[in-house]
């Protein structure tokens, strides 16, 4: 399985903007020294309080970042799907990570060591672009779950966590209600309960684990009704 993870981690690398401004001896270097991680489901991949190594992409399955508060409750506030960066902002800073990365299914992760991406952020203009660009969707996602968390209905809560928002590259997200629950913050019936009501609307679909994205523009609608309530 290492094969085919380095086979991922190839491709994945292949399809960033800032790669291909790279030189054929710059891609080739650095595709050897990313690093390769794997965890199992319910395995924390990285802990929480650590220094932190380099900069993180999910190669394959799903994981979710977690805080502990000191009595002991975890509150889990974003999950990250394969072809997705996370961490970024715990290497800029060079501080302890201050979150646990937990896996919710069995995964595969890819570490960019810390020295390259500091080269790459200090001397390459396509990759702080993208990285710019990425920093922004995280700080506008961080908003949004402060918004719902504090004020919203569970239904909105629900349907912004299926929005592109969060979800860029796929209208099909293979999440359980257990995981899309434990993602979002609430128990696996209330997320039945507002899938099944999405459903009825059609703007989901949900069946054996994965839930697709019908109607962009009729969840978009829904966001602004329940927004009010």
């Amino acid at each position: 399985m290492l094969c085919d993870a380095r086979l991922l981690a190839r491709h994945f690398l292949a399809t960033q903007p800032w790669f291909t401004s790279l030189d054929a001896a710059s891609q080739a270097q650095l595709t050897q020294q990313v690093e390769l991680l794997q965890a199992n489901k319910g395995q924390t991949v990285l802990s929480a309080g650590q220094p932190v190594q380099g900069w993180y992409a999910v190669l394959h399955g799903l994981v979710k970042l977690q805080t502990e508060a000191a009595d002991g409750r975890r509150s889990a506030f974003i999950g990250v799907p394969d072809g997705e960066w996370f961490g970024e902002g715990s290497v800029l800073k060079g501080e302890l990570r201050r979150y646990a990365v937990v896996a919710l299914r069995d995964s595969w992760l890819m570490c960019l060591p810390r020295d390259l991406f500091t080269e790459l952020q200090q001397g390459n203009l396509r990759f702080n672009q993208y990285l710019v660009q990425h920093l922004n969707m995280r700080l506008g996602q961080a908003m949004a779950l402060i918004e719902a968390g504090r004020i919203r209905a569970p239904e909105h809560r629900v349907a912004l966590y299926l929005s592109r928002l969060f979800w860029r590259s796929t209208r099909r997200l293979y999440l359980t209600q257990e995981e899309l629950g434990t993602l979002v913050g609430l128990s696996r019936q209330t997320v039945n309960r507002v899938l099944r009501q999405l459903a009825e609307r059609g703007i989901v679909s949900s069946d054996l684990g994965r839930v697709a994205i019908l109607d962009d523009a009729a969840l978009g609608r829904y966001l602004e009704e329940t927004a009010s309530t």
